[in-house]
């Protein structure tokens, strides 16, 4: 029985690459190329990003699907998606790429890098207050298994840690607020929020002019979420306003951001042309067989999308 890898050569790797990691791995497993589907009633496993249900066959025999993809948004909700479990192939200790990109972000804001940069070009000899690691809140929207391992280097790093989250759980030494009553007490208490939500009809536009008012002037935006999180002419009046003091954003909406955007020339506004990580085959080949190895031994899917939630 077969795999079917569809585009994501395009992508990542060749299908070459993606043939020889997945025999080093599933030695016993068949791996096809899409457009090469072969019978179709072979394949058990799709591996995609962005796939297009209206150009692909039926599978009849269809066991599970990976998505490469950091946001199913853009599919989930097709007409023609089968029905069997979706999963996610994010590496359990979270992506180091993205571990460093939040802490680099983090705390180039907190030591306000980019108004040295200002002051350079200038050339004046700056000298201003130090805000400490202590004296700073950094509060992460959405503790997935991207967001965890960089607020635990945070924390390590001696800054007050907080994570606003759909439902109740606990985390050691990280003050944990859970649903939309609580994101107002969240961000009241949060001086640079980094935003790794997935995209969702209730988190869509969730950074807007209400919820930037929430936060303390001269608060900081690092968005390695989606585009949709934010409102851009909100943010903006914002950031002229003061009431925020800059925003670092690697996801944007439309993308590529059209160059009369007004975030491209705005002082106060780091745009990153969607960056943050880049997986590499082995490491999606890993994940993948893994999930494979354990439905085949008759234990759950890993990784499981729950397609109500979108995420």
């Amino acid at each position: 029985m077969a795999l079917l890898v569809v585009d994501l050569d395009k992508h990542i790797g060749t299908a070459q690459t993606w043939r020889d990691t997945f025999g080093e791995q599933l030695p016993d497993r068949e791996i096809r190329i899409w457009p090469d589907t072969g019978d179709v009633a072979d394949i058990e496993y799709l591996a995609f990003m962005r796939p297009d249900f209206d150009a692909l066959p039926a599978f009849p025999n269809l066991k599970a699907m990976f998505s490469r993809s950091a946001g199913v948004e853009a599919f989930v909700n097709h007409p023609k998606l089968p029905k069997v479990p979706l999963c996610k192939v994010e590496p359990a200790d979270g992506d180091p790429m993205m571990t460093e990109y939040v802490v680099m972000h983090v705390l180039r804001l907190h030591r306000d890098m980019p108004g040295y940069a200002e002051a350079q070009a200038r050339r004046e000899w700056r000298r201003t207050t130090i805000v400490r690691p202590e004296q700073r809140r950094v509060g992460f929207l959405g503790f997935g298994k991207m967001a965890k391992a960089p607020a635990l280097v945070l924390k390590a790093l001696g800054f007050e840690v907080s994570a606003w989250v759909r439902n109740p759980r606990e985390e050691p030494g990280i003050s944990i607020y859970n649903g939309f009553d609580r994101l107002e007490p969240f961000l009241r208490q949060t001086d640079i929020a980094v935003c790794l939500l997935p995209l969702t009809k209730e988190t869509e536009g969730i950074f807007r002019a209400s919820t930037f008012a929430m936060m303390p002037r001269g608060a900081m935006l690092v968005n390695v979420g989606r585009g949709k999180h934010v409102v851009d002419a909100d943010l903006i009046a914002a950031l002229d306003s003061g009431q925020l003091a800059h925003a670092a954003l690697d996801a944007l909406w439309p993308e590529p951001l059209p160059p009369d955007s007004p975030l491209w020339s705005h002082p106060k506004v780091t745009v990153m042309p969607h960056v943050a990580r880049r997986p590499t085959v082995a490491q999606l080949v890993t994940e993948i067989s893994a999930c494979i190895r354990s439905i085949e031994a008759g234990g759950p899917a890993l990784q499981e999308i729950d397609l109500t939630m979108g995420y």
